[in-house]
């Protein structure tokens, strides 16, 4: 089990939220909004400090909160090397691949969530591949320095 988790990319858990959303109730319930209305409309809202402040939270900003929390630790998981990182990274550019097309191609997904999500994607591939070439070439100066080499 924890190796499946280690291979699934954790931001394919929001993505797939916001797959649902957009195809179950992506119009609005009477049809009536588009998607970008639909996870923009206040649904909870909390009384702050201030005099007369108050915070209004929509979900869209719940799901790119919770999102934030997967990039963290799908960041943290891309730290460690092995088989499975590598099949990590290959799904993740997969799951990126995903993201750009539906967003460039579908209409309930050209929103600044869907595109914020898209680009969490991104920047997880980007980290895992830098993070993969940098431990590797170290683990070669390494080897190479006490190889007795030239």
């Amino acid at each position: 089990m924890r190796v499946l988790l280690g291979i699934f990319p954790l931001l394919g858990v929001p993505v797939i939220i916001y797959n649902l959303m957009a195809l179950t109730f992506g119009g609005g319930p009477d049809g009536s909004m588009t998607m970008a209305e639909n996870i923009s409309r206040p649904f909870a809202t909390i009384g702050m400090v201030a005099p007369g402040a108050v915070w209004t939270i929509s979900p869209g900003d719940l799901l790119v909160i919770v999102s934030l929390g997967f990039f963290f630790f799908e960041i943290l998981k891309s730290t460690s090397t092995g088989a499975s990182t590598i099949v990590n990274h290959a799904i993740s550019m997969m799951l990126f691949i995903i993201c750009l097309v539906e967003f460039l191609l579908l209409k309930n997904f050209s929103t600044s969530v869907f595109f914020i999500l898209t680009l969490m994607a991104l920047l997880d591939v980007l980290a895992g591949v830098v993070v993969t070439i940098i431990s590797a070439r170290r683990d070669f100066t390494v080897g190479d320095q006490n190889g007795g080499g030239r």
